[in-house]
């Protein structure tokens, strides 16, 4: 068992080569968001500009998408007609990720559980050849298809509740038994499973390792959003690739304390915004 710390960030912070360019360190593509549920891509996509990619692409509804244009100049967004994420969609979410030469996708947040929805996940996950992080409701999807995770560079990074819709195995609040059952499922998955909790659990089909870098006053909506947009930095990145298990727990561990310096300032009246804006003192700590 691996305990996280400070040494797996310093694998992701190697010194910056000053001839890279513009998507070196990636190109993320972001598909979240619906009607009701505007902020998760603006969350996602500003977690992963403080972690270091290089550009960030957004696609969803149309007023989500509005939100997110007027949310930060440099994000570059695919509007999707209608309230919610669609079948006939996905042509064109892949031809924009094509024209824009993604590296990675975050995909789940804020899209909500419609079974169209849900399908049109499926399709994107199955179809999608990218590192991606799967999490919220597009874990949910992944409930009827998860013979399709097998064999892709893929993290999901559910809490409880997604990890027993998913999987049909509820966690106790203790570490040992969701270590043995994240374990476990990441092998019949055959993927990396990052399981958010007061101790964070991450595992692939060979490792596990905890995360107790966090602080309780992150139970507010939008900490979870701002962990997926860190881990799909990493794994977008064209150079220093980051295999899936060190994307998880170097995400964790940074969401965490970033959580953790946000708190102390702000105790209950944390918002997921302040830890986004402690990202960058956290590599600050570590990479010298």
């Amino acid at each position: 068992m691996i305990e996280v710390s400070k040494d797996i960030v310093r694998k992701v912070y190697p010194k910056k080569d000053p001839w890279s360019h513009k998507g070196d360190y990636g190109k993320l593509l972001v598909i979240a968001g619906s009607y009701r549920i505007t902020g998760a891509p603006v969350l996602i996509a500003r977690a992963a500009l403080r972690s270091g990619v290089d550009t960030v692409y957004l696609a969803g509804p149309k007023r989500a998408m509005d939100v997110a244009a007027n949310s930060y100049p440099t994000f570059i967004n695919l509007p999707l007609d209608g309230n919610q994420l669609e079948q006939k969609h996905l042509s064109e979410i892949a031809d924009f990720a094509d024209e824009m030469n993604i590296t990675a996708v975050a995909i789940g947040p804020g899209l909500w559980r419609s079974p169209e929805t849900r399908k049109t996940v499926i399709e994107i996950v199955k179809n999608f050849e990218f590192p991606m992080v799967i999490d919220a409701d597009a874990i949910r999807a992944m409930k009827t298809a998860k013979e399709i995770l097998k064999g892709k560079t893929c993290v999901l990074s559910p809490h409880a509740n997604e990890f027993f819709e998913l999987t049909g195995e509820k966690v106790e609040n203790e570490v040992k038994d969701r270590m043995e059952k994240v374990s476990e499922q990441a092998k019949i998955l055959g993927t990396t499973i990052l399981l958010k909790g007061h101790v964070d659990v991450i595992a692939d089909d060979v490792k596990v390792a905890t995360n107790k870098i966090n602080d309780p006053r992150m139970s507010k909506g939008g900490c979870g959003d701002t962990l997926t947009g860190i881990c799909a930095a990493f794994l977008a990145r064209r150079i220093n690739q980051i295999d899936t298990f060190t994307a998880a727990c170097a995400s964790a561990y940074i969401n965490g304390r970033a959580g953790q310096l946000a708190a102390k300032k702000f105790r209950e009246g944390l918002l997921p915004t302040d830890l986004i804006e402690n990202i960058p003192e956290v590599i600050r700590e570590i990479v010298k």
